[in-house]
């Protein structure tokens, strides 16, 4: 078996040609354009830790794009050719595009690492439990690999937000010195796996894999997080206090790693807001991070619709009370018209020397007939009154308005997107005007 220093993690990356065709592409330079304009604001420094979350432990394949990228929407393929990965294997990093056959997944390169690291003490521990006749504690590498307290630890290195934040190479060159220097000072018990930059999602991040380790006290190298720390020369944050979930030297661990990489981002220039806070809660793991960010921006969308929908709705209410207040008389007006026309019509008839009933009794009936109309017109007032009360009861007014909301929320986001398109065109429109007319002007000034 292969010796670990063979495979030694020290050296990861001096500036070259990779790093800085990180910003190649035409969409990443501008951008960073844009960002280089507005960094005279502080800049927030995250660094996030975590090994599990509630759908198990981290998956390595998010991290070097090991999936069909079409079917996530939260990544822009058009992007992700200038991802840059580095693995402790191949010791060489690649750009997503310029993939090939020889180079690992990061899956294969942990796999591989597990077994030259850990081989021997799987093997003997797994004699021993053999030996003590405890043959069901026997595990395999994956196991270990797999297992909350011995996989692999992720943590997330991010410089701003999706405002402002720096340009991917500065990112890249400010991380790969932090990790030359995190394994000159801890290379003897934390041993980076692999990483990887990302330029296909909102902001640009780096996602970085490591393990602890020491040597156990039969000569073998086991993966073993707080004693790392502890042969590390850490201590606990409280000495008085109990050692537990927030008392533990991986705390002390983190505090200093921070700080090496806050004095690393000052030695680049930049002005760094230096008050953790850890996505808004300390250690909080990366799953839970990510889908507290995505339950923001679901939330604030869904404001967005919302506010459609009271739109639409205010819209509704405000078209059934024009609706109720200017067609029901007209309406009522126009059905007592014809009403009056059918009577008129009968009484015509029904005073016809053609009819058998005597003059007397026809006169008689014609009058009361025309008793009854003028109580009937007497009475269309209180009947408009009445209707238009019906028509304004809750029940029967909130059916009515929600049909008329059907029927027009279409039309009005149909009108919003074309106000945002021409809202758009105007807006790209406006920065090559001023372009031209500061040409003009330095024409003229010649």
């Amino acid at each position: 078996m292969r010796s670990l220093a063979t495979h030694s993690t020290g050296y990861y990356l001096s500036p070259c040609a990779t790093i800085r065709s990180a910003a190649e592409s035409p969409q990443i330079k501008t951008a960073s354009k844009n960002q280089t304009r507005r960094r005279k604001k502080f800049m927030r420094v995250s660094r996030h830790n975590g090994r599990s979350g509630s759908h198990g432990t981290y998956n390595p394949k998010h991290n070097d794009r090991e999936f069909d990228v079409d079917k996530a929407d939260d990544i822009r393929d058009k992007m992700t050719p200038y991802n840059i990965y580095w693995n402790c294997i191949d010791k060489r990093p690649v750009r997503h595009k310029d993939l090939s056959e020889k180079d690992l997944s990061f899956t294969e390169a942990e796999r591989q690492f597990y077994e030259i690291a850990y081989g021997d003490f799987l093997l003997k521990q797994n004699e021993r439990h053999i030996a003590s006749r405890h043959k069901e504690r026997c595990r395999t590498m994956d196991d270990i690999r797999e297992n909350p307290k011995t996989c692999p630890e992720e943590t997330i290195y991010q410089i701003g937000d999706i405002d402002s934040h720096v340009d991917p190479d500065v990112l890249a060159k400010i991380a790969v010195e932090f990790f030359n220097e995190h394994q000159k000072r801890y290379g003897d018990h934390v041993h980076i796996l692999n990483w990887s930059l990302h330029l296909d999602e909102s902001t640009p991040h780096i996602h970085e894999r490591h393990v602890f380790d020491v040597i156990n006290k039969y000569g073998e190298r086991c993966p073993k997080q707080e004693q790392a720390c502890k042969e590390m020369g850490f201590e606990l944050p409280d000495p008085d206090a109990k050692q537990g979930r927030y008392n533990n030297r991986k705390m002390s661990y983190d505090k200093e790693c921070r700080q090496l990489l806050l004095d690393i981002c000052r030695e680049h220039g930049l002005s760094i807001d230096e008050e953790p806070i850890y996505g808004g809660k300390e250690y909080l793991e990366k799953q839970e991070y990510i889908s507290d960010k995505l339950s923001s921006e679901i939330e604030s969308r869904q404001k967005k619709l919302n506010d459609i929908d009271a739109l639409v709705k205010e819209v509704s209410d405000i078209a059934y009370e024009k609706a109720c207040e200017a067609l029901i008389e007209p309406i009522i007006e126009e059905s007592h018209r014809e009403n009056n026309k059918v009577i008129e019509e009968y009484k015509k008839w029904l005073m016809s020397d053609e009819r058998k009933a005597s003059k007397e009794t026809r006169t008689y009936a014609s009058d009361r007939i025309s008793k009854i109309q003028d109580r009937l017109s007497n009475a269309k007032a209180t009947v408009i009154s009445a209707i238009k009360k019906a028509f304004r009861l809750p029940d029967r007014k909130k059916v009515y308005t929600a049909e008329i909301a059907k029927a027009v929320k279409p039309g009005i986001m149909e009108r919003l997107r074309l106000a945002k398109e021409r809202a758009d065109k105007e807006n790209a429109s406006r920065p090559a005007e001023n372009i031209e007319r500061k040409k003009n002007n330095r024409d003229m000034e010649r």
